[in-house]
């Protein structure tokens, strides 16, 4: 299996990451290992948006953010928390 090197990582960026990992009860190579594994397995951000775009596009929807936002707190509101 190939190895990753990744140069120049700020000491804090590096000690969040092995506190994340060590919350998990993994070495941070097992963390980063999996991390990695999980943001390759999907699409980025900019495939993502482009796939909704696309998707809301061929639907013909015509639902706003905003009235999404109504809607949830509405049922929120009726619901209680």
């Amino acid at each position: 299996m190939p190895a990753i090197t990744i140069r120049n990582v700020p000491q804090e960026t590096r000690d969040e990451l092995a506190h994340r990992a060590a919350l998990q009860g993994k070495s941070l190579q097992e963390y980063l290992r999996a991390r990695l594994i999980d943001i390759a397995g999907g699409p980025d951000k900019t495939t993502l948006l482009a796939q909704i775009r696309e998707r809301k596009r061929r639907s013909d929807s015509t639902v706003t953010a905003e009235r999404i936002v109504a809607d949830i707190r509405a049922v929120r509101d009726a619901t209680g928390p």
